[in-house]
């Protein structure tokens, strides 16, 4: 049964179509396989068995009839606790909103259904997604399979170790600084932060308007493409959503990257990493260019600032959406998550329009440099996984908070609102996954599909299961 909860997205819905793999059979191992580790790993919230099941027997019919919508039909999915998911509760991993029951889902949940994919369950979350650890206090953290005593990462911890770990074969998680890519590099799978607008936010509680971000987390790169060809397009409900068609992100993946020019930015990504995670990035560079990249060396200009742009910007957004909540309810907060949310009470208005100045005369960089390669290639995180509980993380001797020092690499990519992929490259030498990140030009995901698909192909990393 644990072996089919490892097949990829791409081979059970062969085996699906075949008549070779039932979805009830599907979901009941998956079911299972939440019941057995689950205390280990805390990485749900809420778990839909009984109607993960009654979906799973509709789709049975339905495709034994010959109504088979896609690739997607009778999967079992993962959900992030901010997506609203109708009659069922979305705490947004708060206790404020611990009651709460949404009257109806949430686009990207709709979209998912409407392809015949099965809700398993919401997902273990960072408080109202503001913060890297997904160390929770209302419900637990959650554990990383790869190793039980260090986080997942976040804000979409859950989403990561139930993928990783096998208790779904998909998740949706969401991304305003890192939160898809940090948590599926920590926990080594696959985590795609599609280009700004191109996945409705519509049902999706907010961090910060003008970055968030919604992306698929899977086990691997095509199982990626398959969800973001489900779940993007356009909606008239989200104001941000892009007008720009959707595509079959499948059909090119094959391809081979001969020509493609991959830009490093050694003086920004490179400059304090874990010896492990730099060996790593190292190699997979080398990977790369002897698949018939080329790679060369780029410099973006207020790279160094991107962190600062990002947090001027963030803090004022997040706090203006909980604001009442601070004045009547502060300590149901999380204190740390307070504290962040009462940092961003003191930007003042001269600060925030001074960083979105910053940041546009940012992404005009990111814009300038990507005119002479295709990809920039970074590592997701400088470390891996670091310990529950511990707030200060080593690097190179020295110490960081984690929120500085997880956030620092993922950042950059969200201000553009470029497309963003983190994939896995290697393990620390104490068995702890390594993150490599691939960014592209807006709207060109394709194009990172096909080069991580590539790497992906050339190596086993994406091969390995955690010991959970």
């Amino acid at each position: 049964m644990t072996d089919i909860c490892f097949l990829s997205i791409a081979e059970a819905s062969y085996l699906i179509a075949q008549g070779e793999l039932s979805p009830v059979e599907l979901v009941k191992a998956h079911l299972k396989r939440i019941d057995d580790i689950e205390t280990h790993l805390n990485s749900f919230i809420t778990i839909l068995d009984e109607d993960a099941l009654s979906s799973a027997h509709a789709a049975e019919v339905d495709i034994r009839s010959g109504k088979r919508i896609g690739d997607l039909h009778g999967i079992p999915i993962g959900v992030k606790d901010l997506c609203n998911t109708k009659n069922v509760r979305t705490t947004i991993g708060s206790k404020i909103m611990s009651d709460f029951v949404p009257t109806e889902d949430a686009t990207v949940v709709k979209r998912l259904k409407s392809a015949g994919a099965i809700i398993i369950g919401k997902l273990q979350m960072h408080e109202f997604a503001i913060g890297v650890t997904s160390e929770n206090p209302h419900y637990g953290p959650a554990h990383n399979p790869w190793s039980t005593d260090r986080i997942t990462g976040g804000s979409s911890g859950g989403s990561a170790s139930s993928v990783a770990s096998g208790q779904c074969m998909g998740a949706i998680g969401t991304d305003t600084g890192g939160s898809v890519r940090l948590p599926a590099a920590l926990c080594g799978i696959v985590g795609l932060k599609p280009t700004f607008g191109r996945v409705s936010k519509n049902g999706v509680f907010p961090v910060a308007w003008n970055l968030d971000t919604v992306g698929p987390m899977t086990r691997t790169v095509r199982d990626a493409a398959l969800m973001l060809n489900t779940i993007s397009g356009h909606d008239q409900r989200d104001q941000f959503s892009s007008h720009r068609p959707t595509e079959d992100w499948t059909t090119s993946i094959n391809q081979d990257i001969q020509g493609i020019r991959i830009g490093v930015h050694r003086d920004y990504f490179f400059d304090r990493l874990g010896i492990d995670v730099e060996s790593s990035i190292t190699a997979a560079a080398d990977v790369l260019e002897g698949l018939g990249a080329s790679i060369t060396e780029v410099s973006i200009p207020l790279m160094d600032l991107a962190s600062s742009i990002s947090t001027t910007i963030i803090g004022p957004e997040a706090v203006e959406i909980h604001m009442q909540d601070l004045l009547e309810r502060p300590e149901d907060f999380d204190p740390s998550v307070r504290v962040r949310l009462e940092a961003g009470a003191v930007v003042s208005a001269h600060q925030y329009i001074k960083a979105q100045r910053a940041r546009t005369l940012f992404n005009r960089n990111v814009r300038t440099a990507m005119e002479t390669v295709d990809v920039i290639l970074s590592p997701t995180s400088a470390v891996g996984a670091p310990k529950i509980g511990r707030e200060m993380v080593p690097v190179e001797g020295e110490f960081e908070t984690k929120l500085t020092l997880l956030s620092k690499l993922t950042r950059p990519f969200n201000l553009p609102g470029v497309p963003t992929i983190s994939l896995p490259c290697g393990f620390t030498s104490d068995g702890l996954p390594i993150g490599l990140q691939l960014s592209g030009r807006p709207f060109e995901e394709a194009t990172i599909l096909r080069v991580a698909h590539s790497y992906e192909q050339a190596t086993e990393w994406h091969k390995r299961r955690p010991p959970i």
